[in-house]
């Protein structure tokens, strides 16, 4: 989906996830900048039970001049809903009515983009995606240092402080986006309250632990949602820990967030595992979150508690499955279904047509950027079905 595609409405809402984090934050600014820029009567806002409470957010909002409105109800349809770093009739995200509905995404749904939606699964932050958006429209991202410094730390944080980027485009964006510095270090120890940093120690020594399976399972006091994913974090760097399950008691239920740290669990089918048919659930491979109905629990597994149904639901998830790892072969093929490899499209480019012969060049991939010389032997080849077509290569070198 191209933004201009969406200049056709006047009338346009841009809506967070509940309780937003910072990458939620900074992608609807500049959704909400570009279509300001469009002379588009726009409004950025978020719903569900929450106000937001987090610190770094607040402070993110304030410092920045992020027009965020939290709103419970509309007395109107807008003519166009847009949600960002989030889906539309997802659990997460409260429902409000309108004409139209787009959506901006990096969460794997199984949705695919279309005219009127944008899902890139593949890249770690919405904030990323949105800033490849307004470039591609024209928008100087750069001529707002708000701007640039919401989008850099919507990144900063979704992507465990850069240290998870691995597309060209976030390694694009953080070396070209000009930031207050000053702000990110300032909004990146600004994560805990007093209060929520005792939350989380004493979420820390009540931890429960199967050590077979390298999972722990800890119950939190009430804090604000985005508390228990940095708590995760922390918990699954433990050396013996690969699966984190933290949870605490909320208004209508129970909120969740789940880490993993092995290729064997991912974190969003565990979450929507844990909350089947009693809550909703879901997010990335290693990063996701759940809420699951207390109502709902109640009535089909309230006799068991909470935390044992954690436990006894991960032995079903582990028992849903078998591994097989590759390099080990398999003994017995006769069960699986014959498969023919589709045909894969490439596309090369001789190095020494872009650049004189001898000059050196940074080629940005997936797996880290990789320098090389530009000669008549060296040729480079692309894959079409990652989006990088010949026509576009020049915004993957870096020529000295």
């Amino acid at each position: 989906m191209k933004l201009r595609t969406l200049d056709r409405f006047n009338e346009i809402v841009i809506q967070m996830h509940d309780n937003p984090d910072a990458d939620a934050v900074g992608s609807g600014f500049a959704l909400y900048k570009y279509f300001r820029w469009k002379g588009k009567d726009v409004r950025l806002i978020y719903g569900g039970k929450f106000k937001i409470t987090k610190r770094n957010i607040l402070m993110m909002i304030d410092e920045l001049d992020i027009p965020v409105e939290y709103v419970k109800e509309f007395d109107y349809k807008p003519e166009l809903l847009l949600t960002v770093d989030c889906q539309y009739g997802e659990g997460n995200v409260f429902k409000f009515e309108a004409e139209n509905i787009a959506m901006v995404d990096h969460h794997n749904t199984g949705r695919s983009s279309d005219a009127m939606c944008e899902i890139r699964s593949h890249i770690v932050s919405c904030s990323t995606i949105c800033f490849d958006m307004l470039k591609n429209e024209g928008f100087d991202v750069n001529g707002d240092v708000n701007l640039a410094t919401a989008l850099y730390y919507g990144l900063f944080m979704d992507s465990n402080e850069l240290s998870e980027i691995r597309h060209p485009l976030d390694h694009d964006m953080v070396e070209e986006l000009k930031i207050n510095r000053s702000l990110i270090s300032k909004f990146k120890h600004s994560n805990f309250t007093l209060q929520e940093l005792e939350t989380a120690g004493i979420a820390l020594v009540r931890y429960s632990y199967d050590e077979k399976k390298r999972l722990s399972i800890i119950k939190a006091n009430p804090c604000d949602p985005n508390i228990l994913g940095l708590i995760g974090d922390l918990v699954v760097q433990v050396d013996s820990i690969d699966i984190n399950i933290i949870f605490n008691e909320c208004p209508g239920g129970y909120k969740l967030s789940i880490r993993s740290c092995v290729a064997e669990v991912a974190s969003n089918e565990l979450a929507e595992f844990l909350t089947e048919g009693i809550g909703n659930g879901g997010g990335h491979l290693d990063k996701a979150g759940g809420f699951i109905n207390k109502n709902k629990f109640d009535e089909l597994y309230g006799a068991q508690g909470i935390e044992s149904y954690f436990f006894s639901r991960v032995d079903d998830y582990f028992d849903s499955y078998d591994i097989f790892y590759a390099d080990e072969g398999l003994d017995d093929y006769s069960k699986f279904r014959p498969h023919i490899k589709l045909p894969y499209t490439y596309g090369y480019v001789k190095t020494a047509d872009m650049f004189e012969p001898g000059t050196e060049c940074r080629v940005r991939t997936y797996e880290g950027d990789v320098y090389v010389t530009a000669k008549d032997d060296i040729y480079l080849m692309i894959e079409f079905l990652q989006y990088i077509f010949i026509i576009e290569i020049m915004n993957y070198f870096v020529k000295y």
